[in-house]
């Protein structure tokens, strides 16, 4: 999967010329990068948004619809859509009403609202979990499911993929080298050896999963339906299914988390495939960009979790935060499942993600270039490999930074946004088609000029 030099040379010289172009185009988000570094590092709240590459950031002076516009006037249409969290696009009108209502009546009172049985019935009918819990972030929740599912085994171990990502969970920030489990050397702060109670597998590979169950002291296997912080990595025929399987056999609870997976339907990739996962996470686009998200579970688990709670000593668990469950995010969650999440609208986002993808790959192959487009419902990808990856290995070679960010300076000179940290595009309800088709329009300029074919305004 070794990127061609002569790509990787005119990327680099790609590179250089578009960050020139940007610094010239944003003199204003300049200027403000450096008031704002005064007291945040790098001019931003979260080190996150340095990740664009850009030579400073974009400041951001209203983002609507499908639309961003920076405070120099440049209008984006937005493919990132703030990484899943503004899937269902910026301030939605269901969800945006419902706040500004829900602001005059409280926001948070650590009590349940009126809206929480309702809230809960729409969970249950939507994702066919019967129970759920609310926090504030997907990591909140998947820190949860780990807690809950090692109390409720009794035992140490959780199972996750090479390549995977679930928020701030340490639990997850284990990779496979050589072999074997080894803690992400890029974790920061961390005393103790997490690799002594978790344990990577190769995604895609049963045989692996089987073996490791079979050791019998593993409570959970977290996971993705398909692999997305990395290279998109699609599962194989009956993998997922497979895992509910083998875990049923070993006594394993399952968790799918869906946070990035929603885009594949209404009820995310579970309920496309009609699976029956023991948890199910979904985060960020839940209350359609407000900070919020939530866990279900079966009958069986809460059952077991009344239990535990029965048995266990008084004061508290080590669950749940403050702010989780506030009635902001209620109101927003309501609105966003009832009016937002709704078929009509995945009907569009996945028909234009198609469209997408199509028009991504016809480029792909006129120019010649050993690369794919993977698509997920409304997300759509290319893949610097010339074949759909299988693991996160293979995700981890198909990398390459510099060509990935040519292309992003690129569109985003020309007022286009993908997903910085790789080349992931979302379709929202508010996507037109003459989005998708600028889009496809400039990623074949920049392939031209990849390619050598070419300068271009």
């Amino acid at each position: 999967m070794t990127m061609p030099v002569e790509i990787r040379q005119r990327a680099e010289a790609l590179i250089a010329a578009e960050s020139t172009r940007f610094d010239e185009l944003h003199p204003r988000s300049r200027q403000m990068a450096v008031e704002a570094s005064a007291h945040f590092p790098g001019g931003v709240p979260l080190h996150w948004m340095l990740d664009w590459e850009t030579p400073f950031p974009i400041f951001v002076r209203e983002a609507k619809g499908s639309t961003v516009t920076d405070v120099d006037g440049h209008a984006y249409s937005d493919f990132c859509l703030g990484d899943t969290g503004a899937m269902f696009g910026h301030s939605p009108a269901p969800v945006a009403k419902a706040i500004s209502e829900q602001a005059a009546r409280g926001l948070t009172a650590m009590l349940p609202s009126n809206l929480t049985a309702q809230v809960g019935a729409l969970l249950a009918a939507r994702f066919g979990l019967p129970f759920w819990q609310v926090t504030a972030t997907a990591s909140d929740a998947n820190r949860a499911v780990v807690r809950w599912a090692r109390a409720l085994t009794n035992r140490p171990k959780v199972l996750v993929f090479d390549g995977c990502y679930h928020g701030q969970v340490e639990d997850a920030f284990v990779k496979l080298d050589g072999g074997g489990t080894i803690m992400k050397p890029s974790l920061l702060g961390q005393v103790t050896d997490i690799s002594a109670t978790s344990i990577a597998a190769p995604f895609n590979d049963l045989e692996a999963v089987e073996k490791i169950l079979a050791a019998g002291d593993v409570a959970l296997i977290l996971t993705e339906p398909a692999l997305t912080n990395t290279a998109m990595v699609l599962p194989e025929p009956g993998f997922v299914e497979g895992l509910v399987a083998s875990a049923r056999r070993h006594g394993t609870l399952l968790c799918l988390d869906e946070t990035h997976t929603i885009s594949a339907g209404p009820g995310g990739f579970t309920r496309e495939h009609d699976l029956s996962p023991d948890f199910f996470v979904l985060g960020k686009p839940i209350a359609g960009g407000l900070p919020a998200a939530v866990f279900g579970f079966t009958h069986k688990v809460e059952n077991d979790m009344r239990r535990v709670l029965g048995t266990k000593t008084p004061g508290y668990s080590g669950i749940g935060t403050t702010l989780s469950g506030n009635m902001l995010a209620l109101a927003a969650m309501r609105a966003c499942l009832e009016e937002v999440m709704t078929p009509k609208n995945y009907g569009h986002m996945t028909a234009l993600a198609s469209r997408l993808a199509d028009g991504m790959r016809a480029a792909v192959t006129r120019h010649n270039l050993p690369w794919t487009v993977t698509q997920l419902g409304a997300r759509a990808e290319l893949v610097f490999s010339e074949r759909p990856l299988r693991n996160g290995a293979e995700a981890a070679a198909a990398i390459d930074h510099a060509v990935e960010r040519a292309i992003h300076l690129f569109l985003l000179n020309r007022n286009l946004l993908v997903t910085p940290f790789h080349n992931m595009t979302l379709v929202a309800p508010t996507t037109t088609e003459a989005d998708v088709e600028s889009l496809v329009i400039r990623f074949d300029e920049a392939l031209s000029a990849l390619s050598g074919e070419g300068e271009f305004e």
